[in-house]
């Protein structure tokens, strides 16, 4: 039952981010079903590529199709009045995607007896995949290589599912509200991971140049 809800949860959330993000693009509307698919089924496929699960199980999955088709069309009818707020929507329904697939991919790869590396790629690549291909699509910089953090809470999903310290439906929900959260929080108050830039040692390096 976790298992069925946290899909729902994250295919809503993805189809949604994808959808906004077309339409902040002004995609037409193929295109913005196009990207919402591709947003709420990318990570499902690359980690079912990588963990050894036929490509063709994403077809078998027509019920999340249709919540997917069925929750773009609502965005897609939303009244202009809403769309002045879409982009902080679209931050909200990213980090519930993020959540919800990097708890399921890690309980997929959990269910196959895969060791704990298998587990946290899988909830990384669940949880982000789909994200670095809407992105992509859309010609921007994928969240998840930017300094601002991302993938790093699919990962905490991903070792907390996968060294057994969190199980249970209950513990399950509540990491699900919690990388949701810090998602959240890490996006509003410009939470980073260490970066190293070139820009600045360049610059230096040719004002040291000229100064010359």
């Amino acid at each position: 039952m976790t298992w069925e809800v946290l899909s729902i949860i994250g295919t809503i959330a993805f189809a949604i981010s994808g959808a906004i993000v077309a339409m902040e693009e002004e995609y037409d509307i193929l295109g913005i079903y196009i990207l919402g698919i591709v947003t709420a089924f990318g990570g499902g496929a690359i980690r079912n590529l990588l963990i050894g699960v036929p490509v063709s199980a994403l077809w078998e999955q027509g019920l999340l199709f249709q919540v997917a088709l069925f929750s773009m069309t609502i965005v897609f009818l939303f009244p202009n009045k809403l769309l002045k707020h879409w982009h902080k929507w679209g931050n909200l329904t990213d980090a519930i995607g993020l959540s919800a697939f990097a708890i399921q991919g890690a309980l997929y790869a959990v269910e196959m007896d895969h060791p704990i590396s298998a587990v946290v790629v899988a909830a990384v690549l669940t949880g982000s995949g789909g994200g670095i291909v809407r992105d992509l699509l859309a010609g921007r910089k994928p969240l998840v290589l930017r300094a601002e953090i991302y993938a790093f809470w699919a990962i905490l999903a991903g070792l907390l599912i996968g060294f057994n310290i969190v199980s249970d439906p209950v513990g399950l929900y509540t990491l699900f509200v919690t990388i949701v959260l810090l998602r959240v929080f890490s996006y509003t108050y410009k939470w980073k991971l260490p970066n190293r830039s070139l820009h600045n040692a360049t610059s230096s390096s040719g004002d040291k140049d000229l100064s010359q």
